[in-house]
């Protein structure tokens, strides 16, 4: 059998796994298995770097498959790899309840999945990330320990997301020259032609963007390893455009959109069977393809082990923060550091704005963090994230703690997803709220694979202003509270601030956001307490001596004024308690019985929120009061827009008051 052979039968397996899978799932895509098999054969068995028997290895390259819908051909190579996790049980089992092999692959349902794909370019945003974090865990590391290379097979699909525009200048702008994407270049999309809806020259724009570009066959195994390894050799990033045949080996469907999101049918899979020469029985793989590609999974195995003894060789400090990193546990001195700064600000009761609050943790936090990462698209100055710790990081010099992401928030936060992904770091960055629209396929990506990133975003209200209704978020509260998984916190002063911050390097397993004002605001916290208030979601910042006649409730720059109406409330003699609400998410982590204390039974419940009241009703009920937004805002001071708005003490105070004859009839 000569080597052509062995490849041809090797990627075949591919093939026809993936076609039987689909066919039995009824459901699936196996266009994109059968035309990039050569490609995945030539990368796994040749270059990736991997070991299935220690498949989280810290140093193994990353292969992420950005055309997610084509799923199959990743299961299809784990199992042929000798992946525990995908035996071929699991793959008859594609695409049903509780099996690992999902429609789209699913980090955490098995190893050899890095991330979750099928959002098209979420992929290629987050290899950007990983491709990232190499680097900067090279510069602190070093190449002994950390070098490897971030591999993606994307399609014209993910190519045309927007996203892939910002990831993939941003990738060239960082010279990231481990990071290798293979475009499956198939000319099909679900509609039919690419040429329906697109004519970009896709190896011009790569260019324009600082990549180095190879043009191939991508059915020419030895095209396929040269551009490989001439990507190796790159200064830049490299995008390899690999021509294919989707359905390659479909005597009548290859080459048309009828194979991409379809099974194939009993009939086309038999002549495919007869065209490709493969005789074995559906999921029955020949003696001999197994072996190949089970040696094939040796292959790096040795490379694993001498990286092991390089770690085990290196400096005993280095090592321990190496894996405590990887880990994601924080410093011992955390905790400490936090309290001995709680007591100062109980003792100095700053004012200012919660992004300038922010900042000021952050000087504190960075300094004892090492692994913090932080960044802003385009708004350092605004979001406060940049401190004295947080060098840039450069195109050569990637030591550095803080990174320019541009105006590119949507790339920005996928590359975040893949930058906590990788591991050893924490991601923090910043935005206006506003623009988390622009985040929020990512957002909600980074909820559905429980990843610790941590998003600040500033301008949080109408309090921001001048810049009007385009700038002031108004329903984003409410949008991001609704993402599962998602902490939203909006943090009221100093001391809400750095505890939001602490609970949110906290959370290994999840996303958090800082919704932070521009306006300066009081303390409200007047003295030190150790326990993390925050961390309950809802707390009573304001109690009443005796039976509160009304509650109020309130976040962020809202509690100013939710404080200053309970002592107009008082002046005419009604009792009203504070409540402080930084998390819903948390507050409905807690036991019924403290829910039930927190809302109380006060007759009268008032919402104060400069946002809609969407989510409120979980509070005050259907029946209580809101003090906030219906509409959009406006352009004014904002010291007007809250009058214009009656987002004020005596608006809640009428509020009440518009409760209160009813209530004392009864």
């Amino acid at each position: 059998m000569t080597d052509l052979d062995k490849h041809n039968r090797m990627a075949n397996a591919i093939r026809f796994l993936s076609m039987d899978a689909v066919e039995k799932a009824k459901s699936g895509h196996p266009g994109l298995p059968m035309g990039a098999a050569d490609i995945a054969t030539v990368l796994f068995t040749k270059f990736l770097k991997f070991d299935p028997n220690v498949p989280n290895w810290a140093d193994r390259d990353r292969f992420v498959l950005s055309a997610g819908h084509g799923s199959m051909l990743l299961y299809s190579v784990l199992h042929l790899l000798g992946y525990e996790d995908f035996s071929i049980d699991e793959l008859k089992r594609f695409r049903q309840m509780g099996s690992r092999t999902c429609g789209h692959p699913e980090y955490g349902h098995g190893a050899g999945i890095e991330t979750t794909t099928g959002p098209l370019g979420q992929g290629l945003g987050n290899a950007v990330g990983m491709a990232i974090a190499e680097k900067l865990q090279s510069a602190r590391f070093g190449d002994d320990l950390v070098n490897h290379f971030t591999y993606v097979l994307a399609g014209d699909g993910c190519l045309m997301e927007g996203i892939s525009q910002e990831a993939l200048s941003l990738a060239g702008h960082l010279k990231l020259n481990k990071l290798v994407v293979i475009w499956d270049n198939n000319d099909i999309t679900i509609d039919g032609s690419v040429s329906l809806a697109d004519s970009t020259n896709q190896i011009a724009r790569f260019q324009a963007s600082g990549w180095n570009t190879i043009e191939i066959d991508g059915h020419d195994p030895e095209a396929i390893e040269a551009a490989l390894t001439a990507a190796k050799e790159s200064d830049k990033p490299t995008m390899i455009a690999a021509k294919t045949t989707i359905g390659f080996g479909a005597p009548t469907k290859a080459g048309t959109n009828k194979v991409h999101g379809s099974p194939l049918g009993e009939a086309e899979i038999a002549e495919a069977r007869k065209a490709l020469g493969w005789d074995a029985e559906a999921f029955d793989v020949p003696s001999d393809v197994r072996d190949a590609w089970r040696i094939a999974a040796l292959r790096s195995a040795q490379a694993r082990k001498d990286w092991e003894e390089r770690f085990e060789a290196a400096d005993t400090e280095l090592r321990l923060e190496f894996e405590r990193r990887l880990r994601g546990d924080l410093p011992m001195t955390f905790e400490q550091a936090v309290q001995d700064y709680k007591k100062e600000l109980a003792e100095t009761q700053p004012t200012m704005a919660t992004r300038k609050s922010s900042e000021a943790v952050l000087k504190v936090l960075n300094g004892i963090i090492p692994e913090t990462i932080g960044g802003s698209a385009d708004l350092t100055g605004s979001n406060n994230t940049k401190t004295e710790q947080t060098a840039s990081v450069t195109p050569d010099d990637f030591s550095g703690r803080y990174i320019h992401w541009g105006i590119r928030e949507h790339g920005m936060a996928a590359a975040m997803n893949g930058m906590a992904l990788h591991g050893g770091l924490i991601p923090y960055s910043g935005g206006f709220l506003i623009f988390s629209d622009y985040c929020r396929p990512s957002l909600r990506l980074a909820s559905l694979m429980n990843q610790r990133v941590i998003h600040v975003m500033t301008h949080d209200s109408i309090g921001l202003g001048e810049d009007g209704p385009t700038h002031q978020p108004v329903e984003h509260f409410a949008a991001l509270r609704a993402i599962p998984g998602m902490r939203f916190f909006r943090p009221a002063d100093i001391t809400e601030t750095l505890e939001c911050w602490q609970l949110a390097l906290e959370h290994k397993d999840g996303p958090s956001i800082l919704a932070l004002t521009r306006q300066n605001l009081p303390s409200v916290r007047k003295e030190y307490e150790a326990k993390n208030l925050c961390a309950k979601g809802a707390y009573v910042l304001k109690d009443s001596d005796d039976a509160a006649q009304v509650t109020l409730f309130a976040t962020g720059s809202e509690i100013e004024i939710a404080l200053e109406a309970s002592d107009k409330l008082a002046a005419k003699g009604i009792t009203s308690r504070v409540i402080s609400v930084p998390s819903f998410e948390l507050f409905e982590e807690q036991s019924d019985a403290y829910k039930a204390d927190i809302i109380g039974d006060s007759p009268i419940k008032i919402a104060v929120e400069a946002g809609i009241r969407q989510g409120w009703d979980r509070f005050i009920g259907p029946d209580g009061g809101f003090v906030g937004m219906t509409g959009f805002g406006a352009s004014a001071p904002y010291k007007e827009l809250y009058e214009h708005f009656g987002i004020t003490a005596d608006g809640v105070v009428g509020e009440v008051e518009k409760r209160l004859p009813a209530e004392s009839a009864e």
